[in-house]
């Protein structure tokens, strides 16, 4: 399994460096890092426990529940100005908590079997599907073999080496590497019509 990756914490850098942010507003993101930190610290110190896997979750949900109350509430809704709620869809603080959530309950200690699996877990550009750039008469190394692929919010997969050819024996080959996605979820706060055409076209493929 790979490092936990910090796309809600990337986002609060970001909004620092906004040049849009209201100067009232600054000082509250601030302080919704110092209070971000401590919510990864508290989530560690949860999975690091010998309680039973159903505790540990309660705790872990709570804890996600706690932060982010605070951050829709004290830091979005309570804003004096209206930047952070305007932009809630563009900042995405809200979705990426729990994009950067997910990861943590692919735990060993909830999920034991998974540590046997060397999966990924996270967000990831994963395999959607193969394509050939050749022709007749315009010839690519291994049929010019391309892969299209698609970012997902959040996924459990495994690192796919592939390899194509005109020979049996690979001479002239082309080899791509991909990520092959097992589980998915796309993670939202908000879903309208055209999201949920959107994410059953996804699924199904």
């Amino acid at each position: 399994m790979n490092k936990y990756q910090t796309p809600h914490f990337d986002k609060l850098n970001a909004l620092l460096t906004n040049n849009k942010l209201p100067s009232n507003d600054r000082k509250k993101v601030q302080q919704a890092i110092k209070v971000y930190q401590q919510w990864i610290t508290n989530l560690n110190k949860v999975t690091a426990t010998n309680n039973q896997a159903e505790q540990i979750l309660n705790k872990m949900v709570n804890l996600l529940n706690g932060y982010k109350l605070y951050i829709d509430i004290f830091l979005i809704f309570d804003s004096h100005d209206d930047f952070l709620y305007r932009q809630k869809g563009q900042l995405k603080l809200d979705n990426s908590i729990i994009e950067e959530f997910l990861p943590r309950i692919i735990h060993p200690c909830l999920i034991p079997e998974i540590q046997q699996m060397q999966v990924e877990v996270g967000p990831v550009q994963s395999f959607s599907a193969v394509y050939f750039e050749s022709s007749l008469d315009v010839q690519a190394d291994g049929g010019g073999l391309n892969i299209r692929a698609k970012n997902q919010d959040f996924a459990i997969s495994k690192r796919l080496y592939l390899k194509a050819s005109y020979t049996p024996d690979f001479q002239q080959s082309v080899t791509k590497v991909t990520n092959l996605a097992y589980v998915v979820a796309e993670c939202k706060t908000n879903l309208d019509k055209t999201m949920f055409q959107e994410a059953c076209a996804t699924a199904h493929e």
